[in-house]
């Protein structure tokens, strides 16, 4: 898997690697999870997309949560249940 270099403006130059997961062939039976960054319409947005995803391509169910607020990450606890009860993540934005 290719690293890409990602870059933060709002701090001192510093060079972050991320690694892609793979995308599973199907989502047939898939657990979706979706995080709202809070946005005029991100849950909105999200939950049309889950409805395609479950209708269309067989996902199982879905959950949503939404971070504090667009400019952090999303809390620990619900990285932590996403992790334990998702097998896919949907991020969503907004506006």
């Amino acid at each position: 898997m290719e690293r890409l270099p990602i870059f933060d403006p709002t701090v001192s130059p510093k060079e972050l690697k991320i690694v892609f997961v793979p995308r599973p062939k199907s989502l047939r039976n898939l657990r979706i999870g979706l995080v709202s960054n809070t946005k005029y319409n991100s849950d909105k947005l999200l939950l049309k997309i889950a409805a395609i995803l479950e209708k269309e391509h067989g996902a199982k169910s879905h959950r949503i949560h939404s971070k504090r607020n667009a400019g952090v990450p999303a809390d620990p606890v619900i990285i932590k249940e996403f992790k334990d009860q998702c097998d896919v993540v949907v991020a969503g934005i907004g506006d």
